[in-house]
């Protein structure tokens, strides 16, 4: 499994489209850890892109603080699980708070 999260300034960006970069976590499934991290620099911003690219990047689950209906679509049409609403945290600690199945997701503050 691969876990993405959209980076801004070292912590969770709180729209996944406008980030800086993507940390994206590979994870060991029998331990369910964190094995490592590679940061990726976002493309530009493009309707329907990311969903692709991080398809291709080998990613499962999106981890992100807002994202628009549409978007959370082409995530599930690409095999990509999406978990809204998450604390503005660094991506470590969202990564690990995740497998640990304490990961406190809120209200998704995107409205488009």
């Amino acid at each position: 499994m691969k876990i993405a999260i959209p980076v801004a300034d070292g912590h969770l960006s709180a729209h996944f489209g406008h980030c800086e970069a993507f940390a994206v976590f590979e994870v060991d499934d029998q331990n369910e850890t964190a094995l490592k991290k590679t940061m990726h620099e976002a493309p530009p911003h493009e309707p329907g892109l990311l969903p692709r690219w991080l398809h291709e990047l080998g990613a499962n689950v999106i981890i992100a603080g807002g994202m628009g209906q549409r978007a959370q679509q082409l995530f599930a049409q690409n095999g990509i699980k999406v978990v809204v609403g998450a604390p503005t945290d660094t991506p470590e600690q969202l990564a690990a708070a995740y497998l640990a199945e304490t990961l406190q997701a809120g209200e998704n503050i995107c409205d488009h």
